[in-house]
């Protein structure tokens, strides 16, 4: 099992020293999540499932692609991913752009995780219609990877058109992994069809099982990365394996001045090795 650590669970201020032990101790990957900007009207912003706003405008954002290269520069083998960048709320130049760089400053190291989003709000803001954001996506998504791939491109679809064009460099990776974040029909469908595997929102190992079964009925054997609520002990790694779980992003501090310290902790009871 590959372990990673969900960077924006902390304050930012912390995301250095998190990223530097869990890079020292042995955990595979960091991830960032990604909004562009807050609306202050926070009618737009009822988080699915719940009936409160899911966003405070005043929440610092970065630029996660960026925030990862100086990540980069830090470690040395931990990969560095984003959960999950809104890929089709900008251009795909600009989405192709700024991954290939973080993969060629990391060395191969970059994970594109992408989702369609839930909060209208921001698209809204962008100019974007929300209503198309999956399609967009999903076009997005073969754009980016024909950019990352193809000596020229030219491209003529739905939502981009432009004429033939040089994408250089191309990222170190022969095929720089995109997973597919969502748990509606739509994205597990994107994560089975169009990405390299899907990457899910806080489960536990009871509530995953019908997004795997679904997974597994579209196409057998998409890679899968799941954030756990919780690990009882080593011993449910196991379990979550046995489901076809390839990477598990955990949180094992409560508080986030603890974090590292219960990093270190976790490294040494799962038995990592850096």
């Amino acid at each position: 099992m590959k372990f990673g650590v969900p960077l924006g669970l902390l304050h930012p201020d912390a995301w250095k020293d998190v990223a530097v032990a869990a890079d020292e101790l042995g955990f595979e990957s960091v991830w960032l999540p990604e909004h562009l900007v807050f609306a202050t009207d926070l009618s737009t912003a009822v988080y699915p499932g719940t009936s409160d706003p899911g966003i405070k405008p005043g929440t610092p954002l970065f630029d996660a692609p960026a925030y990862l290269c100086w990540l980069a520069a830090l470690t040395s083998r931990v990969r560095l991913g984003t959960a999950v960048q809104l890929l089709a709320l900008r251009h795909p130049f600009v989405s192709a752009r700024a991954f290939a760089t973080l993969d060629v400053v990391s060395s191969g190291r970059a994970v594109c995780g992408v989702g369609a989003g839930w909060y209208r709000g921001e698209w809204e803001a962008a100019g974007v219609p929300f209503a198309t954001r999956g399609a967009r996506l999903d076009e997005a998504i073969e754009v980016v990877r024909r950019l990352w791939s193809e000596p020229v491109v030219a491209h003529s679809g739905r939502f981009y058109t432009f004429p033939e064009v040089a994408f250089e460099p191309k990222p170190v990776q022969r095929r720089l992994p995109v997973l597919a974040g969502g748990e509606s029909a739509a994205a597990l469908r994107r994560a089975a069809t169009l990405c390299d595997g899907w990457i899910s929102m806080p489960h536990t190992i009871e509530s995953i099982r019908p997004r795997l079964a679904e997974l597994a009925r579209i196409r057998a054997g998409v890679p899968v990365t799941a954030h756990a609520y919780a690990l009882g002990s080593p011993g449910e790694v196991a379990d979550w394996a046995a489901l076809g779980v390839e990477r598990l992003i955990v949180r094992p501090w409560t508080r986030g001045r603890d974090a590292v310290s219960r990093l270190a902790a976790f490294a040494t009871d799962y038995d990592l090795q850096p």
